[in-house]
This record gives C-alpha cells, structure tokens and sequence, in this order.
C-alpha cells in the first residue's frame, strides 16, 4: 500500500497523565502528602493536540486507519484506542510512591507525563535540602561536602525518603551520621525511650562507639556485645552487629526504633539469607544504609539495600530483575540505566574522591585508626604474659631492663597481631586475631572497588602468616617485599604491583618497604602492627604518598582495643614531643617509661 506524503505525517493518539497543582502555596511536608497537593487527569494527545474521552470515542468509531481532525490526520490503531479507553476509565491518581517516582522520571505506567511549571518547581523545591544549620553541640567540624550531605540526610528524614549513602571509602560518612543523629536528638526524635539503633561488622563497633564519645558526647551510646550483652533502656543510641541482629532477632524486633543505621549494608545485600531477613525485620521510623560498593556493579543487590530504606519502592525483585539488572547489566541499555539513576538520585548519594566538588576540599591522607577486639585465644595469652610483668621488672637497671621492656612489649604486640606468631604453633585462621579478621573486611572492600593496597608489618613471619591468609582467604595473589628479597626480586614485586591491575594486595615489612619504593598504584596504605614512631610509619605510608600519586590516600592502623596498643597511641596523641621522634630513635622512649607506668602501660582493659 502506497500511503500519501499528508499521511505519513499523521499522529497516533497517546495517553498522557496531567498534573496540575492544586495547591502549590502550601508547604510540602513529606513525599506523601504531595498528592493533596496535585490534581491529576488522564489526557489524549496527538502532538501537541488534545482530545477528550468523548472526541476519541467518536473518532475511534469511525474504524478507519486515518481520519483527519482538525487540521491533521490521526493514525488510529484499534488495540490502542481501546487500550487507551480503558485506562481512562481508571483513577488516574498514583499512590504517593508512585507519584515520586512519576515526578523524577516523567511517566506514569508506561505513559508520559505532562506537567505544568508550578507542579515542575514544586517538585524541584520538595526534593532540594535547605540550608540547614550543623548542630552546635558537635564537636567536629565538617567539610563543606560533609555538610551537604548532612543536609541531604536531614532533609530526606524529613521528606520521609530512605538514605543509601554510598560514598567512596574516608569521605567521613561516620561523622555525618553522627551529626545527623545528634540533629534529631535536639529534635526530640531520638529519645531514650525512642532510641536509634546502629547494626555494624562486629570489628567496627568500637570506632563508632569511640566517634559517637568523640564527636556527639551529648548522646547516651551503649554497645550491645559480648557474652553479658543486655539492651540499656536508657541509650540514645543502641551499637549492635548483624549476627546479633540475627542471633537475638526477638531483642531487636520486641520494639520500634526511631532510625536504623546499617553500615557496610553489603551485608544484606542477598535478600534471602538469614542474615537479611533479621535486619530487615527490625522495626524502624527511618532507615539509612551505608556502603562504599558502587551502584552500578550488582544492581541486584542494590535492589535489596534499597528495599531496606524505602520498602516497596523499587518493586520487587523479580519486576527490578526484568526492568532494570537485566537490561542495564546484560544489554548495557543506557536508556534504562539512566532512568534508574533517576528514580533513584534522591535516596542514592554516591560520590568519588575525585568529583570536582570534592577533590579540592579533601586533605591528600586520610588517616582513620581501626580498634580490633582480641579474640578469646588472645586475652587469655595477654593476661598470662602481663601477670609476669612485676617479676621481670624487678630488680633490672640500665641495658638489661631495656631488654626486658622490649621483650615485654615485643610479646604483647605479637599476641595482639595473632596468636600463631607468639607461640610458633597451632591454628593460623583468622578467626584466632581481631586484626586479621579486620584486616580481610578491608581488603575485601578495597579489592572489589579495583583498588589496591599496601599492608605493613613490623614481623617477617607476620607477612608470611598475612600472605597466606590473604591468598586463601580472598582467593587472589599477594605479593610479599621482606628483607630477605633479593634486589632482582624487588625490582620484579614493585614493577608487577604498580602495572598487573590484579596483583591488587602487597605486604611489606616495615624495615624493607620503608625506604626507596614507589607504589604510587595503592591508595590505601594499612597498618597492621604499629612501631611506636610516627617517623617510621610516616616513612612507610610514603611509599604510596609520593610525586605520581593521583589518588588521595587512605591510611587505616589497626590498634588493639583495651591494650597496650590503644594507651601507647592515646599517648603519642596527647604529647606533641613524642609525635615528634625521628626514625633513629625508634622505640627507645618505651625504656624510659617507669615501672609504674609499664605496668598501667600493658594492663588488659575494656577488652
């Protein structure tokens, strides 16, 4: 059939849904009293014509493929005038879920959208955070990106949005938690009676114990943890980790929370374990998810983050599957990708440390301490070495209670880097260390971003016991530079560790990688073991932090809560002569410590 050029020009009806405001004066309080605010009508355009319910019903009987109207030729296609005629019959007013996602996307179930100016600006104004002021009982202070995402958290709270903050790793979202609890306590939202709760890995709940003292004293924190753990009726703010989440389910699901915090929300990233399904089961006013995971890596495993924090707001998994993980990851559909961004953008925040508005406000290393409880295996050896403390003082002067002081100290610091490397025998798990178990979470985190890392120990036999638990553990290679390596062979290390992009984990000790290397293809540099010298460590981070490093450097030392660890690093902290040591001196200032002060030095505490 030849059809004429005036009707190749022809228009299909298509079924727009309008949306007009009803009362664009008043103030949007949440995402679901927004539909109060809006009228909504379905409409049949033709280009830039509309025709009402009665003209298509006319129209349409006429049964013809074109009929002119106006001054143009509709093409009709029966299926779809009469789809169309039974959606009109339909109410046309989204529920309130819907109607955001409408706004951010422009279409309603498959159809377009049209919108007039006020509804456009009115949408616009709901979803931009004010200028909301930083509590002033804080005691820290934010960095101007910081501060838009605290504004961003507060005002999601208040519009009744989910927050997944997905941000790369020491962009401080702790701290902007942290301020954005503290907001709702000077609120009145958090109340003992009323309190939020704060699931984590079981290695960081002592950080964000230690950060909520630091940064928010004003808050009531308390850790439920440990074998006489029991649930405070008097906390803000309740610290608990996710096997305890699962493990006492009946506890955390007896009451309803004001807000929920998960960090590492990866964690419940497979919907169907045990482990999810506990935290998901927890009741909560608010919810906020932290992962440094990109968004675009598994979506489906965003689908079910997202589902924590704004339930029923993706579909469900089998609809997120079909609409969006398959296109965007097997087909690589822009369009669909780009429609997700949208419909997320609100609840997802997700910014590198190279973005414009960031790169110029961060300090090029981050420094952040990491506080690894011991295992059981390691308290009891710790106790048994300090018990003998006062004996192998006694007495000594001069060289030979240097030598005691350094055995001591030596002893210690190798039970709390694991239990293998003191007593030269028995179980290499890392199960058995809370460094080694923090240290995987680590290095899995920094891994699947791609990125890559150097780990420093002061114990050749360490870096042996780190290799193989890392290689075993992560099921990648780990390349180890100890003093023992030829020159060929760490000519050969550095080479393949700056250009192999899956060589991603490198192990130094301290003494061979602290001078004369460039490993400017890590940007995260971690600690295992600590010489007490700032000047050594700083020698060593500077293998990464050098001429050539295009990437902000994270620094993680792992210190040993409730040891001697942990009050040898409050003391380099608090007096600036010691910050001062040159590498020459190492650790010499430790012998000059009194036998009072060795013995408050080494007791086990709080561990």
């Amino acid at each position: 059939t030849v059809v004429p050029k005036v009707l190749r020009e022809a228009f299909l009806p298509r079924l727009t849904l309008g949306i007009t405001s009803a009362a664009a004066e008043d103030k949007v309080v949440s995402y679901t009293s927004l539909a109060q605010m809006l009228a909504f009508d379905w409409q049949v355009a033709a280009g830039d014509t509309f025709i009402s319910a009665d003209e298509l019903a006319k129209i349409g009987s006429e049964y013809r493929r074109f009929v002119r109207y106006k001054d143009m030729f509709l093409e009709l296609d029966e299926k779809q005038i009469d789809s169309i005629k039974r959606r009109l019959e339909r109410d046309p007013t989204p529920s309130p879920m819907e109607l955001l996602k409408t706004g951010l996307t422009g279409e309603f179930d498959g159809a377009p959208v049209a919108m007039d100016e006020s509804t456009a600006a009115l949408f616009d104004a709901f979803l931009a955070p004010p200028e909301v002021a930083v509590p002033t009982n804080l005691r820290a202070t934010l960095r101007p990106y910081q501060e838009r995402r605290y504004r961003w958290l507060y005002h999601n709270h208040r519009i009744g949005l989910g927050s997944v903050m997905a941000d790369d790793m020491g962009l401080g979202k702790t701290v902007q938690v942290i301020a954005f609890l503290l907001q709702l306590y000077n609120d009145g939202v958090i109340t003992a009676k009323r309190a939020a709760l704060i699931v984590v890995p079981a290695s960081v709940a002592t950080n964000w114990e230690r950060e909520i003292v630091r940064f928010a004293p004003d808050l009531r924190v308390v850790v439920y943890h440990g074998v006489s753990r029991e649930l405070s009726e008097d906390a803000h703010l309740v610290v608990t980790t996710y096997a305890l989440a699962r493990l006492d389910r009946s506890v955390f699901g007896g009451r309803k929370w004001s807000i929920t915090v998960l960090d590492e929300a990866q964690n419940i990233k497979n919907s169907t374990s045990a482990q999810a399904k506990a935290v998901k089961g927890i009741r909560s006013d608010y919810a906020i998810a932290m992962t440094g995971t990109p968004v675009e890596n598994r979506l489906l495993d965003y689908w079910s983050i997202v589902d924590y924090v704004m339930r029923g707001y993706l579909g469900t998994k089998t609809s997120f599957k079909e609409n969006f993980a398959v296109p965007i990851e097997r087909f690589r559909d822009r369009v669909v990708l780009d429609r997700f961004r949208r419909v997320t953008a609100p609840l997802i925040m997700r910014r590198l440390k190279t973005d414009r508005q960031i790169i110029d406000d961060l300090p090029d290393k981050i420094v952040t301490n990491r506080f690894p409880a011991l295992s059981k295996q390691q308290s009891v050896l710790y106790r048994e070495l300090v018990e003998h403390t006062d004996e192998w003082l006694a007495g000594t002067e001069g060289i030979n209670r240097a030598g005691v002081v350094f055995k001591l100290m030596t002893g210690l610091k190798q039970i709390c880097c694991h239990p293998h490397l003191y007593v030269k025998k028995g179980s290499v798990s890392p199960a058995e260390s809370g460094k080694a178990q923090m240290l995987l979470e680590l290095l899995t985190t920094i891994t699947e971003r791609g990125e890559k890392a150097l780990v420093f120990t002061q114990y050749a036999e360490m870096g042996e016991l780190l290799k193989q638990i890392i290689e075993t553990e992560l099921g990648s290679p780990c390349l180890f530079l100890h003093g023992g390596s030829s020159r060929p062979q760490r000519d050969a290390m550095v080479d393949t560790f700056q250009a192999d992009p899956l060589r991603r984990v490198m192990v130094l000790s301290i003494k061979a990688g602290g001078v004369g290397l460039n490993l400017t293809a890590a940007n995260h540099v971690i600690h295992y073991d600590l010489w007490w010298n700032p000047a050594v460590e700083n020698q060593a981070t500077d293998r990464a932090f050098r001429i050539g490093q295009r990437k902000d450097v994270n620094v993680y030392r792992l210190v040993t809560r409730g040891t001697f660890e942990e009050r040898i690093n409050e003391m380099l902290d608090a007096k600036k002569e010691l910050a001062d040591l040159t590498v020459a001196e190492g650790e010499q200032w430790l012998t000059k410590l009194s036998n009072t002060e060795i013995r408050e030095l080494v007791e086990l505490s709080g561990a």
